[in-house]
């Protein structure tokens, strides 16, 4: 039996897309083996699913500011290669797929130290650290982004970001019956990823009178983040967020306001949606989505709003010229090469593995 290690984590980003291959990895007859951390949100996903072997080994962070664990953090790092060169060894997998994040690099530099071909995926525009170190190690890189493959040389390949089936199934009819809404108006989705983004909520709350004049709004307000005032409003909707659903949902919008995660903006590509971008500023970030969300405004599949500029009144312009520009938009992502990269990572598996 053909045997696959998987890794990645730190964040939900990095696990994610492992979920949309498991199904096609199983069906290809793969035994499929996870290697994460012990604390890490990788363990609380990967150990829901059934027939995936849990593996554990240490890692530490890696970080461009001050902290006293910078002192520790690279000797576990050293401990992690160690135990993962002997999982490896002990495994014997035919090939490893890691998605990126601070736990993938002792599993990437200790599956190379086993001889065990390595794949590794970059969603944003630019490698994060940890896939800069991993990409030394790997056979090939997949990216979501032309620029990052270019940058990446013989070693970059464009394939777009796996993404699950479901995502494709979702039905107008249940996500407009989900929101209460009619379908008479346009609907506008604003999403701002799993904690919600404070700003772009409280700027979009703002400018409701002005932009339920001509639209609904779906709006996933993240944890905690529900306006009680706000419950009866006519064509506006809330929810913290949604699971199962937002395939529904996404197929009952027509517009979408978004920060600028890749993998979200991939989801949105994928289904051929017009976005309205609203990037985390350099100030909360490295910057990543800037890059992201300027690269989807040059390919024709985006509008961008930087958050500096962002307020009630710039919102509602910005989403009346989004509307008008819809049609161009959706052509662009039609006709560009398909953002689901399941189909391409599962190709690239086949051909490195040993």
């Amino acid at each position: 039996m053909k045997k696959i290690v998987l890794t990645g984590g730190g964040t939900a980003g990095h696990v994610t897309p492992h979920l949309a291959i498991i199904p096609a990895l199983k069906q290809a007859g793969y035994e499929i083996h996870y290697i994460g951390t012990a604390d890490g949100i990788e363990k609380k996903i990967i150990t829901r699913i059934d027939g995936i072997i849990w593996h554990e080994v240490k890692s530490g962070k890696l970080r461009r500011y001050f902290d006293i664990k910078n002192f520790s953090d690279p000797f576990r790092v050293l401990a992690g290669i160690h135990e993962a060169k002997k999982l490896m060894k002990k495994l014997r997998p035919d090939v490893c797929f890691s998605k990126g994040g601070f736990v993938s690099v002792p599993v990437v530099i200790g599956a190379h130290s086993a001889k065990v071909p390595v794949l590794c995926h970059e969603s944003d525009l630019t490698p994060g650290l940890a896939n800069r170190i991993c990409a030394r190690y790997a056979v090939k890189v997949a990216t979501t982004f032309p620029e990052c493959a270019e940058a990446l040389g013989q070693k970059g390949i464009l394939t777009g970001t796996p993404l699950r089936q479901e995502l494709f199934r979702g039905s107008k009819e249940r996500g407009l019956q989900l929101s209460g809404l009619t379908g008479d108006k346009p609907v506008l989705l604003m999403t701002g990823g799993s904690l919600g983004a404070q700003s772009v909520n409280r700027v979009l709350r703002e400018a409701l009178p002005e932009i339920l004049k001509t639209m609904d709004v779906i709006h996933l307000t993240g944890k905690g983040n529900l306006d009680e005032s706000l419950r009866n409003l006519p064509g506006y909707c809330q929810f913290e967020f949604l699971s199962d659903e937002l395939p529904d949902i996404m197929a009952a919008s027509d517009l979408v306001l978004s920060r600028a995660g890749s993998n979200t903006l991939c989801e949105l590509q994928a289904l051929h949606k017009p976005m309205l971008l609203v990037p985390y500023p350099r100030s909360a970030s490295r910057g990543d989505q800037i890059l992201n969300a300027e690269s989807y405004r040059k390919r024709g599949f985006a509008h961008v709003l930087l958050q500096e500029n962002l307020t009630a009144e710039s919102l509602v312009r910005a989403l009346s010229e989004l509307f008008r520009d819809k049609d161009r938009l959706i052509q662009s992502m039609v006709d560009a090469p398909a953002a689901d990269g399941t189909e391409a990572i599962l190709n690239l598996i086949g051909q490195i593995q040993r």
